[in-house]
C-alpha cells in the first residue's frame, strides 16, 4: 500500500470505533463458525492499527489481546489486499526471527483473508493458525474463510452504522 492509502486504511479503521472494546457475540459466532468448518483451534480477528495488532475475537488464542504490528502475519495479508498464507512460518525467513514463532502461541501456520470495507480499506484480517505446519488451504476453504471475512467486514459496517443511529436519535432528543 502507498502512504495514501494507509492513512486511508487507518482512517476507516479509526472511524469504526471499535478497538479496545469488549468481546461481541455476533463475532464470537463468526471465529466459532471458521473452527467447525475448517477445523482449526485458533481463528481471531485482527484489526492492525498504526503500531499494533488488536484482536477483536481471538478464538484459541489465550492471553494475547494484541502484539505489536511489526510481529503480524496479518499485517502482510492487509498489505496485499487478498489471501495470503505461509505453511511453515518457522522456515520462512521472512518469521524465522518473529517472536510469534519463537516463543507463544509458537506459530507454525498462517492463513489470512483480509476484512474489507466498502470502500475497499482493509482493516484487518479474518486468519487461521496452528501450531504445527499444515498443507495450503484448498479453493473452497479459501472461499469459506474469504466469506467469513466479509462477514466479519458486514458486521463491523453493521456495528458503525447502529452506533451512528442511535448518536441520531440522542441528539434528536
Amino acid at each position: 500500500m502507498t502512504d495514501f492509502d494507509e492513512k486511508r486504511r487507518l482512517a476507516a479503521l479509526q472511524a469504526l470505533n471499535v478497538l479496545d472494546t469488549p468481546e461481541e457475540p455476533a463475532f464470537e459466532r463468526i471465529t466459532d463458525l471458521a473452527v467447525l468448518v475448517l477445523g482449526i483451534d485458533t481463528v481471531p480477528i485482527s484489526l492492525l492499527d498504526e503500531d499494533r495488532q488488536w484482536f477483536k475475537s481471538r478464538r484459541g488464542l489465550v492471553d494475547c489481546a494484541e502484539t505489536p504490528r511489526e510481529w503480524a502475519f496479518c499485517n502482510h495479508t492487509v498489505r496485499k489486499q487478498a489471501f495470503f498464507e505461509v505453511l511453515d512460518p518457522e522456515a520462512d525467513p521472512r518469521f524465522a526471527t518473529n517472536p510469534l514463532v519463537l516463543e507463544g502461541p509458537r506459530v507454525r501456520y498462517y492463513a489470512g483473508a483480509p476484512v474489507t470495507m466498502p470502500g475497499g480499506e482493509a482493516v484487518g484480517t479474518l486468519c487461521l493458525l496452528d501450531n504445527q505446519p499444515r498443507p495450503g488451504l484448498d479453493q473452497r476453504e479459501r472461499q469459506i474463510l474469504a466469506a467469513l471475512a466479509e462477514l466479519v467486514a458486514r458486521e463491523l459496517e453493521l456495528r458503525q452504522t447502529l452506533r451512528q443511529a442511535l448518536s441520531l436519535v440522542s441528539l434528536a432528543r
